[in-house]
């Protein structure tokens, strides 16, 4: 691999603003800047907590692997006094805390060999038919619209409740409650940057829900996630009423908006790049699937959902990047920069659905990594596939300057996606 440059001197070009609506409409030029002057950065966020980001793959690489660096909020320097707004709104008062994203080994340990028995190769398969089922029939609903000239909101009416009626099928969610889990899931999305008290009014629902179909299916258990925590709980795993809630909370926090964000993302650039996109319609037509796979990794790394990791935490001094980062002090890898470090990636600013070399870090790295990658995959290979199958003509319906992405520092998607295409013929 090669070598990391020292950095530039910072006074020999202006450093760029950031969290501002244009650097998210964009903020590649940004990232940029800060890997080649600043790549460990320390810098206040627009909820007051100052924090150092990690812009540079080979750092980002080795502070996502780093036990140092721990996820538990109790590590904040800042969280004795009762500042900071880190983390999920609500998610402390609602006993939603002890998750995966907010522990360390030896509990992270325990908690995510429980789960990981969801997310094994045989059970995702299991579940491509139906996660196909699912985008059949909201593709259905969209291909029918007009006679002339269909138009769609491709997030709305797509992206977001795919992954929704996904992951509750996976946790044992009802039918019949699963728009609620829809409705709560908007308002977190809707809300993600602006006003907290949404987000945390939502996870106030969800953990009241939560408790009461934990109370069900102990009564009456499935072939269903929250039914093996609670199996586990009961044969001795010590998985307690809070554990089982916070963990089936956060799979469908964490598991519904990143996919939300790699369909989303991942067309919009499928769009605003027709070589590339004629290049993978041509593959699925002739029944070959290489290049979809190979696609939907370089759209993770191209555009990828998650644009910081989740919180960190120095438990002791640590250096990086030449940096000295304090006990307590945040650390926030921006993986949206990593991976288009030219240090590792060949034209990293470049759309490449055949690239091959491609160990991005859209799903992190180490103990953390996505424990629900597999059906993230499997979700945006069926989503876009599909898609490109059945509306092969799909061209945007808005200027991209027209296009706004939602507010927020971990999650990158857009708020909109308005597409057109010529309709079905029934």
């Amino acid at each position: 691999m090669p070598q990391q440059t020292a950095p530039s001197d910072p006074t020999s070009s202006p450093a760029p603003a950031l969290f501002s609506w244009e650097f998210a409409t964009d903020p590649y030029p940004a990232y940029a800047w800060l890997r080649e002057h600043a790549p460990v950065h320390r810098t206040e966020l627009p909820s007051g907590v100052e924090a150092w980001l990690v812009t540079r793959y080979a750092d980002a690489r080795t502070a996502l692997a780093d036990g140092r660096l721990s996820k538990n909020p109790v590590h904040h320097s800042e969280a004795a006094h009762g500042k900071g707004k880190i983390g999920i709104p609500g998610e402390r008062s609602a006993n939603l805390m002890t998750h995966l994203l907010n522990i360390d080994p030896p509990d992270h340990t325990r908690l995510r060999r429980l789960v990981a028995k969801a997310f094994t190769p045989r059970r995702v398969a299991a579940f491509a038919p139906r996660v196909q089922e699912l985008t059949d029939r909201l593709i259905d609903a969209i291909a029918a619209k007009g006679t002339e000239q269909g138009t769609a909101d491709l997030i709305h009416e797509f992206a977001f409740p795919l992954p929704i009626y996904a992951i509750c099928d996976l946790l044992g969610v009802p039918p019949e409650d699963q728009d609620d889990f829809r409705d709560w899931a908007g308002m977190m999305i809707r809300h993600g940057g602006g006003p907290r008290g949404g987000v945390a009014r939502s996870v106030k629902k969800m953990r009241a829900y939560l408790a009461e179909l934990i109370h069900r299916k102990r009564a009456d258990p499935g072939d269903d996630l929250i039914s093996d925590l609670i199996r586990a709980g009961d044969d001795g795993e010590h998985l307690t009423e809070n554990e089982a809630a916070a963990m089936a909370f956060i799979l469908l926090f964490a598991g519904f908006e990143t996919t939300v964000n790699l369909i989303g993302n991942g067309m919009y650039a499928l769009l605003r790049n027709p070589e590339q996109r004629e290049r993978l319609q041509a593959s699925l037509a002739a029944g070959e699937s290489g290049l979809l796979e190979t696609g939907i990794e370089e759209l993770l790394r191209y555009d990828g959902p998650v644009e910081l990791a989740t919180w960190r935490f120095a438990t002791e001094p640590v250096t990086l990047g030449g940096q000295l980062i304090g006990v307590g002090e945040p650390v926030l890898v921006v993986l949206a920069a990593a991976d288009r470090d030219p240090e590792r990636f060949d034209g990293p600013d470049t759309l490449d659905l055949s690239r091959r070399d491609n160990q991005h870090l859209g799903f992190g790295h180490g103990i953390h990594y996505c424990i629900g990658a597999p059906l993230a995959r499997l979700e945006a290979r069926a989503a876009i596939s599909t898609l490109l199958r059945r509306l092969p003509d799909l061209r945007l319906a808005a200027e991209t300057d027209d296009l706004r992405w939602r507010g927020g520092l971990i999650m990158r998607g857009l708020r909109s996606l308005p597409v057109e295409f010529t309709p079905e013929k029934r």
